[in-house]
């Protein structure tokens, strides 16, 4: 169990339905608003598509046995947004995280178990505090905006989840969507 990704390249094969979550995607994204709203309207758009089973081509669905997987299917050419598939395997998990901009991500196909941290300041260091809990299935959309936006990521089985995650950040160029990890103590609420 692992707890970085491996990034596959933007890949050709569109789906065409794809080509319209795309279409979605940017006309939400290019209204220029705020990163807030930007991503509950991102959010809105791919509701409606999570779970069809021709939004991803099958190999967008493949996971990598020692890691989460990140498929990044679009990076947007003015750098405003990416669109990626990641799959993970039962116990795959993330580390607690932020990000370098805002993002959504929405369960296509199993379930996520997603854990929220405020980080509070404690003496001359710092320490995490769970903020949150949810068990996200096929469908649900949870959006983040910096700042606020640490969390980990989870798959708790039993079998692979497939979501889809959008980022206010150009991934062929960053190559990822984590800005900076957390290894602070983590307390209760």
């Amino acid at each position: 169990m692992t707890t970085s990704a491996t990034v596959t390249p933007t890949d050709a094969r569109c789906t065409p339905l794809m080509r319209s979550l795309l279409g979605e995607i940017r006309d939400a994204v290019h209204r220029g608003l705020p990163p807030e709203p930007t991503s509950r309207l991102v959010g809105e758009r791919i509701a409606d598509y999570l779970g069809a089973p021709d939004l991803l081509a099958a190999a967008h669905c493949e996971g990598d046995p020692r890691t989460y997987r990140q498929h990044l299917l679009h990076a947007d050419p003015d750098g405003a947004f990416s669109l990626a598939a990641l799959v993970w395997l039962p116990g795959q998990h993330t580390p607690i995280h932020d990000h370098v901009a805002w993002c959504v991500a929405g369960v296509h196909r199993g379930r996520e178990h997603e854990v929220r941290f405020r980080l509070v300041p404690d003496g001359d260091t710092a320490r995490l505090v769970t903020a949150g809990e949810s068990v996200n299935h096929q469908g649900a959309v949870a959006t983040l905006a910096p700042p606020g936006d640490i969390h980990l990521v989870r798959n708790p089985g039993p079998g692979a989840a497939i979501s889809l995650h959008v980022y206010g950040a150009d991934l062929a160029r960053h190559t990822t969507s984590i800005r900076r990890l957390y290894r602070f103590p983590v307390h209760g609420r």
